[in-house]
């Protein structure tokens, strides 16, 4: 009997992604890791005592295909809060496994095999497979590239009647891009007359800097009948190995949303859902988070002003990046390679966030880490030299 050949890959072009490698050989090299962004210090004590409250509670069986009812309307009192728009915590909310998660099942709901997607360049590195996975074909228009704001006459002119999605991510990965309002303005411009609806990734809608507001897609009164608004528990909670999201949508794209859901995880972990719901109903912990992380960012780039790293703008998320083009010219990917074997702190190639990754010199770091992790990071990369 022949054995079966090989399966025919789904994503041929795809291997094991970066954050994955960086992180593996920060933990070969004991390199302080600044590569993957999770933070390295705990979440709030109330929030586990809820989940074992939960646990102890009974809430150990499948809830609800599109999330436990509590949790969802303690969702849609946030949205009331943050944006002046509430949603129907029954119709227009589904909790997720993660936001990874949400974003392909939003692609394979909308997406049909030709389909066009756009996605703005750099992005996070998940998008483009969970496209082609749905059989559509990317579409990509590049994101200025000194200050990496959107250009709409690019995306203008990507738009044809074959587009079926665009994915707009702000606060942006890797580059801490935070849109304004007058940019969703010019996208609902943009979209005037099109059939394509918007997927915005707003992972990281409650770490803001500078004194701005978030005004995600859900705020915006064109936008919203037309978006699936993603969030993510897992980056607001300090809790990213829950894997715990959620997407808030209008009750027609919703409903096709989660016959894709119920078919790829059915459900998620039903005493987690439990455990938030019951912390959401205190004191807002998001409220206070974008002075969190301003604090960290403004410590940890202090630290690397006195290094020859130069520093670019970082308006939210917990992502800085900075060019390294006075210590080295080789690749970035080489560059970060060297950074964590030779100096031992680890970082992001901004090239991984590009299929066709521009000439430069960047690098990111994530500062969603302890004082004492960033100090020791920062002594370490003070002794870069030009």
């Amino acid at each position: 009997m022949t054995a079966p050949s090989a399966p025919q890959s789904r994503l041929p072009h795809v291997g094991t992604t970066i954050f994955s490698v960086m992180s593996a050989l920060a933990f070969q090299h004991k390199a302080v890791n600044l590569g993957q962004g999770f933070p390295d210090f705990a979440c709030e004590p109330a929030l586990i005592d809820a989940v074992h409250e939960a646990m102890r509670a009974g809430h150990n069986q499948y809830p609800p295909m599109q999330g436990v009812p509590l949790l969802r309307q303690r969702i849609a009192e946030k949205l009331a809060r943050q944006h002046g728009r509430s949603a129907d915590p029954d119709t227009e909310i589904t909790i997720t496994a993660g936001a990874t998660q949400a974003i392909l099942t939003a692609l394979l709901a909308l997406v049909h095999p030709g389909d066009e997607v756009i996605v703005l360049e750099p992005c996070y590195d998940s998008y483009g497979p969970a496209i082609e996975l749905a059989g559509g074909k990317i579409v990509r228009v590049g994101l200025d590239p000194l200050t990496f704001r959107p250009d709409f006459d690019r995306l203008r002119a990507a738009l044809t009647a074959k587009t079926r999605v665009v994915i707009v991510n702000s606060p942006h990965n890797p580059t801490g891009v935070v849109w304004e309002s007058a940019e969703w303005n010019a996208l609902a411009e943009c979209l005037r007359g099109s059939a394509a609806w918007v997927i915005s990734d707003e992972v990281y809608e409650h770490m803001v800097f500078d004194d701005r507001a978030h005004s995600g897609v859900w705020r915006h009164p064109e936008l919203a009948p037309k978006s699936l608004m993603i969030s993510s528990f897992g980056k607001t909670y300090h809790v990213t190995g829950w894997k715990v999201g959620y997407v808030v949508a209008p009750a027609a794209l919703t409903a096709e949303f989660r016959k894709v859901h119920q078919f790829n995880v059915f459900t998620v972990n039903t005493p987690m859902q439990y455990g938030l719901a019951a912390f959401m109903a205190e004191p807002h912990h998001h409220e206070s988070l974008s002075a969190f992380y301003q604090a960290k960012r403004d410590h940890f780039c202090a630290g690397l002003a006195q290094t020859p790293l130069r520093l670019l703008p970082c308006e939210g998320t917990y992502f800085v990046c900075a060019e390294y083009d006075a210590i080295s010219r080789s690749s970035d990917a080489e560059f970060c390679r060297w950074l964590t074997t030779e100096v031992g702190v680890a970082a992001i190639p901004l090239s991984a966030f590009y299929a066709e990754p521009p000439t430069q010199q960047r690098i990111r770091f994530c500062f969603a880490k302890q004082t004492a992790t960033l100090d020791n990071a920062l002594q370490r990369l003070k002794t870069l030299r030009p």
